[in-house]
């Protein structure tokens, strides 16, 4: 376990003190030619503050490799501060948290296109083993991050477990939550979308935005660094691997691929969102520990990949943004219309759906996991007779859950579990071969986690929801307080526990677990325990 509870004020006292040592001077150094290339570089530089500002990160753990990040950002709510030259900036690898036993060593160059962010893949690690690194520029050093990389694929694991969090408005809450996370004996943490949000300043909210609406590469930085200077959230990253996915707020509520939410003149307005979109994708890839083969070109990203973890779990991390057609029927919550059953209609595009089927043909992994941004299984939200559907999530685009669905109950791949979040609230919810059929196959189990922030401190039940429960008998639970779930795996059964936050619009806010469900091996559907 480490404890990164101090972090956030070790971190401004840092900046504080680099203040009083230099003062309010502008980053200045010797500049050189780069041996590598025709680019200038500052060799060795000062900066008018702490330059890790935004923390340490890492992610995408393969048995021998992982992902590093950091991006220098003496004034991150400003452009970073960096001037626009290449800055080289050392990394360094080790077996033991005080950094004596360096496995692995280099220099990368934070370049201004990339916003000075670096990540480094960092090969010929030991499989299933833990790791601290750090970065260097100057004389100044990063926060100590930790790290795990994947088992190899023929290890046998006993247990695993990974921490499931989404939707962080900075603006509702604090991030307490994730100072409670990093203090967790996790191998991982997953996180599905709504790292950031887009909005403008809000009225009433617990800590403001720093702009408007957000539109240029600027402004999506920018918002990025107003996030990643939360200590609690940078606690969380420096302790564990992460992987992550996006969801709509990351570039416009509820856009559908080259949609916009608000999109009155399809042929003009799409080529300016598509921008907007470019623009979105890029702070994302500059901010995140991804690989470098989801470096975004123009308006795409390849972010739907997969990461397996011994014999034990294949996660199948899906983009159900990038590629969908329209909402049906509008949007919003109502009733079906003719375009729910449009065959045509996807949430995932074709291409993605047939990667995702093929790859589960071939898992001979225990648990085979789908991390993705909304909620599968059908919530009617009408009480009675009728029925009511959120058209942004899997109940919009029946073709695409009746194939998902379809293909779970013919080809049986082993132990099918979704992960969501989206929706603020706690869910624990069996898949089944029918909906509107109780008495029909389940064929895999959804958990749903709540926000981190967003929605405020919440409620434990709420009154909408506990009236329309009874119409859906597959969904075993749900709590509106915000939270993540923490998911334990072995070979026999899987454990998700809610946890949830006594309130998140003060720091004082305390975590308790409020819900545990189990799936056991070859029986899918959940159950409290």
């Amino acid at each position: 376990m480490v404890n990164y509870g101090h972090f956030e004020r070790l971190l401004h006292s840092r900046i504080k003190r680099r203040n009083l040592i230099i003062g309010a001077g502008a980053f200045t150094g010797l500049a050189i030619a780069n041996q590598f290339s025709n680019q200038r570089a500052i060799a060795t530089g000062r900066f008018s503050n702490y330059p890790f500002t935004l923390g340490v990160a890492s992610g995408e753990p393969y048995p021998t490799s992982v992902v590093i990040w950091t991006r220098l950002a003496p004034d991150p709510l400003n452009g970073g501060g960096v001037p626009p030259v290449n800055v080289p900036i050392r990394w360094e690898v080790s077996t033991d948290p005080n950094m004596k036993r360096i496995v692995a060593r280099g220099t990368e160059f934070a370049t201004p296109e990339l916003a000075h962010s670096v990540r480094i893949v960092v090969d010929g690690l030991q499989a299933d083993t833990w790791y601290w690194y750090r970065f260097n520029v100057g004389n100044e050093a990063s926060p100590i991050g930790r790290t795990r990389t994947a088992p190899s694929p023929e290890s046998y694991l006993s247990k695993f477990t990974f921490a499931l969090a989404s939707c962080q408005n900075y603006q509702q809450g604090y991030f307490t939550a994730y100072k409670y996370m990093a203090q967790e004996n996790l191998n991982l943490v997953v996180h599905v979308g709504d790292y950031i949000y887009e909005g403008g300043i809000g009225t009433n909210v617990v800590r403001p935005h720093n702009s408007p609406e957000i539109i240029t590469l600027e402004d999506y930085r920018n918002r990025h660094a107003l996030y990643k200077t939360d200590g609690d959230l940078q606690a969380a990253h420096a302790a564990f691997p992460w992987i992550v996915t996006w969801d709509d707020h990351e570039v416009e509520n509820n856009y559908a691929n080259d949609i916009s939410e608000v999109d009155n003149e399809p042929d003009q307005n799409r080529a300016i969102f598509l921008q907007r979109r470019a623009f979105a994708y890029q702070a994302y890839y500059e901010h995140m520990p991804l690989r470098p083969f989801s470096r975004p070109r123009g308006p795409n990203m390849q972010l739907y990949r997969q990461l397996s973890f011994g014999n034990l779990a294949n996660f199948y991390v899906l983009d159900t943004r990038q590629y969908r057609t329209d909402q049906p029927c509008g949007d919003g919550t109502k009733e079906r219309c003719p375009e729910n059953f449009d065959p045509q209609a996807t949430i995932t595009g074709k291409r993605q759906e047939d990667w995702l089927f093929n790859a589960l043909n071939r898992s001979e992994n225990k648990w085979n996991i789908l991390a993705q941004q909304v909620p599968i299984a059908q919530r009617d939200m009408k009480p009675g007779e009728g029925g009511t559907f959120s058209m942004d999530k899997w109940d919009g685009y029946l073709a695409s859950r009746d194939r998902l669905l379809s293909f779970l109950e013919q080809r049986q791949p082993s132990n099918p579990v979704s992960l969501a979040g989206d929706v603020h609230s706690h869910w624990a919810m069996d898949l089944k071969a029918d909906f509107n059929n109780p008495q029909s196959a389940t064929v895999g189990s959804e958990f749903v986690c709540s926000s981190i922030s967003s929605g405020g401190d919440g409620s434990d039940t709420n009154p909408t929801v506990a009236a329309y429960l009874p119409d859906n008998p597959h969904i075993k639970f749900f709590n509106n307080q915000r939270g993540y779930a923490r998911c334990e795996l072995s070979p026999t059964s899987w454990k998700t526990d809610y946890l949830v936050m006594s309130e998140v619009t003060t720091r004082l806010g305390t975590i308790s677990n409020r819900a545990s469900f189990v799936v056991e091996n070859g029986r899918p559907g959940v159950e409290q325990v």
